[in-house]
């Protein structure tokens, strides 16, 4: 029985799959853009010359965005509802992937990292309304492996992305630094002119989509479930924990949180270098465009490891299967540093399996039993997702200092904070 129990049951159960069906488009379209990321980096790092550190601050803005839009948002739902931040989220992202296109008419990059966080910011909202809705449109127990099932979607927009980015913005074999150097003052205008114009056309095609999904949205008949109401399963599920006034007061919120820091920061510093790790001559001496064409496998991964891990999860405890991929992430990462050649670019590419489960499983045992604090719950995970902004700069700055492929120990760190986590959720169920 759920809060929207004034309807009959027949209709509920319509209302429920016809929303997580619509919902798992937004999945779908955040993962899309988010991995749009990792093929904008290696090109504007290229454009600009910029350094490791310099062409992280992509990803800074884009996860910074998070940390000071996340419970702003979470405040916003417990307002106006899950439906209605969808639609706001949608096209405040609509108008950051417009932003885009005056970026690169200019050719400046803080305008470009501005335009990363307006969109950012839409991203922001939609994961906010979203995630919540998916764990409470069910019984709280099939909460993480019904997110690990949407999220399986969201993996299938990562998948596809770096294809499309491939095809749109690498189209051209981008110039070396040393190359660029050898440029004419003209000749480079032009270059620069050029690469920076390929973004133009994917972010206005992206910008069209969300404000038509946003329409959509607008119009769409979903279950009434407002961010302050409480479901008879969420109560029940509260019976055996203290109800605090404040979800900060839920210890296991406060370590999700910080498993999500380290999870998100871990996965995007591994998508953000893949490009430029796959191109070291050491390991396979890729062009930019062909390394490009190996990112969508640590992508892929994910989304078929969440497919799995929604169906194992039905049957063992999701802090145990949590542990287990971190552990097995650990020990990747760990080869992938002390490796080289075709098994280090095979096992951090393996990483994304393991990865699969993590954020959805996280997400929703941090949330678990918050009631009517799931709404600022669900703003703090989301503000946690600021390690996406943090770790990857730092890994880029200890790149230009010991190299890239040594930086990688800093996700191998993360991942040991994860097994503490799944560990201390399966053992404190058991």
């Amino acid at each position: 029985m759920r809060q929207y129990q004034n309807q009959s049951n027949h209709t509920g159960h319509a209302s429920n799959f016809g929303a997580l069906a619509l919902l798992t488009s937004l999945f779908f379209i955040w993962g899309f853009i988010t991995c749009l990321n990792d093929i904008l980096i290696p090109h504007l790092k290229a454009v600009f010359t910029l350094n490791y550190a310099q062409a992280m601050l992509i990803q800074f803005c884009f996860f910074a965005a998070y940390f000071l839009v996340s419970v702003p948002s979470g405040f916003l739902v417990d307002k106006i509802g899950y439906k209605r931040g969808i639609v706001i989220g949608l096209a405040v992202a609509g108008t950051g992937c417009l932003l885009f296109y005056p970026a690169a008419a200019l050719r400046l990059y803080a305008l470009f990292l501005a335009a990363v966080f307006v969109l950012a910011a839409g991203i922001t909202l939609l994961q906010v309304a979203a995630n919540p809705y998916v764990t409470r449109l069910g019984k709280p127990e099939t909460g993480s492996s019904r997110l690990n099932l949407t999220q399986a979607f969201n993996s299938l927009g990562t998948t596809l992305a770096p294809y499309f980015g491939a095809f749109f913005i690498l189209t051209t074999t981008v110039k070396t630094n040393e190359e660029i150097k050898q440029l004419s003052a003209d000749a480079l205008s032009a270059y620069q002119t050029m690469e920076a114009a390929a973004v133009q056309q994917p972010y206005l095609l992206l910008a069209t989509v969300l404000f038509a999904v946003s329409g959509i949205f607008a119009f769409a008949k979903l279950p009434t479930l407002s961010g302050k109401e409480v479901s008879v399963d969420t109560i029940q599920v509260q019976e055996s924990h203290t109800v605090h006034s404040s979800a900060w007061q839920y210890p296991h919120l406060v370590f999700g949180a910080i498993g999500i820091f380290v999870y998100v920061g871990a996965e995007v510093s591994i998508g953000s270098f893949l490009v430029s790790f796959l191109s070291d001559p050491v390991i396979s001496g890729l062009n930019t465009a062909q390394a490009a064409n190996y990112v969508p496998f640590y992508w892929g991964g994910a989304m078929v490891g969440r497919f799995i891990g929604s169906a194992v999860m039905q049957k063992i405890h999701p802090g145990k299967v949590l542990a287990f991929n971190a552990v097995s992430a650990c020990v990747l990462v760990v080869t992938t540093i002390f490796t080289s050649g075709y098994l280090a670019m095979s096992s951090i590419l393996a990483v994304g399996f393991f990865n699969s489960i993590m954020f959805p499983t996280i997400f929703s045992l941090a949330l678990k039993g918050l009631g009517r604090q799931t709404g600022q719950g669900s703003g703090i995970l989301c503000s946690a997702i600021v390690g996406g902004a943090i770790l990857p700069v730092i890994q880029g700055f200890v790149a230009d200092r010991i190299g890239l492929q040594s930086a990688f120990f800093i996700p191998a760190v993360c991942y040991v904070y994860i097994v503490f986590y799944g560990w201390r959720d399966w053992t404190s169920k058991a």
